[in-house]
């Protein structure tokens, strides 16, 4: 298989071992991406993971108007459809939550770390083509969870035995990318996601790990010049120049 091909079928492998999963309260809803946005996010595969990659900004899972919408890793619309050139049919998910409804790319919310993050490598690279040949953005986990009121719920506030079992499932798609793609560098994009990175790769050979700030407005260090602390912190690793 080609190297798109090969992190399609890992994605859909994926995609049914967690759709395997329960969760109970308080989540009431979970959004599957790569099941009912799966034309899309296998574009962006096909498009831009069609070769090996120097570096991989891995997030953690999918934001309720980002890749819950587009099927793409921080996949602010905008960003997905005019930056990126991806844009297909997205269907629902199998229970949708009435006050977090999938939109697609008729949602006219915008995800604000998916646009600086985005944002970021548009001003640096240029255009996408650019940025894709040596990078590549992925999240660790593909759900995104939800309580009944519509709150995000991130993975790492789920209960222990049902953290236990997916936190085994996205470690296992995290190996098998990194064996696709011989990453030199996996970049956690916020806290979270640097973590699981270090705790699958920490005895082994590259890809060597590291951190940028999350591009997350909750986080109050990223609302004052995120884009000119994160290209430091790049530059600082001595991934960027």
């Amino acid at each position: 298989m080609t190297t798109s091909e090969s992190l399609i079928a890992a994605a859909q492998r994926l995609s049914a071992r967690v759709g395997k999963l329960k969760f109970g309260p308080p989540v009431t809803h979970v959004y599957n991406p790569l099941e009912y946005a799966s034309a899309a996010h296998e574009l962006y595969l096909r498009r831009y993971g069609n070769t090996q990659r120097r570096v991989i900004f891995l997030g953690m899972n999918p934001g309720p108007f980002g890749m819950a919408q587009t099927g793409i890793p921080f996949g602010q619309i905008a960003a997905v459809r005019d930056w990126l050139g991806v844009s297909a049919k997205i269907d629902k998910p199998r229970k949708e939550n009435p006050k977090r409804p999938v939109l697609g790319f008729d949602c006219h919310r915008s995800e604000i770390s998916g646009e600086r993050l985005w944002g970021l490598f548009r001003q640096r690279f240029g255009t996408a083509e650019i940025f894709f040949r040596e990078h590549i953005v992925i999240n660790y986990c593909p759900l995104a969870f939800m309580e009944k009121n519509g709150r995000n719920r991130t993975p790492d506030k789920l209960p222990p035995r049902e953290r236990e079992r997916l936190f085994a499932a996205c470690d296992d798609h995290l190996r098998e990318v990194a064996r696709i793609l011989e990453p030199e560098w996996l970049i956690g994009v916020g806290d979270f996601a640097v973590k699981r990175a270090m705790s699958i790769f920490a005895k082994s050979a590259p890809p060597r790990t590291g951190q940028i700030l999350h591009p997350s407005p909750a986080c109050p260090a990223s609302n004052n010049n995120w884009a000119g602390k994160v290209s430091a912190q790049l530059r600082e690793l001595r991934v960027w120049e």
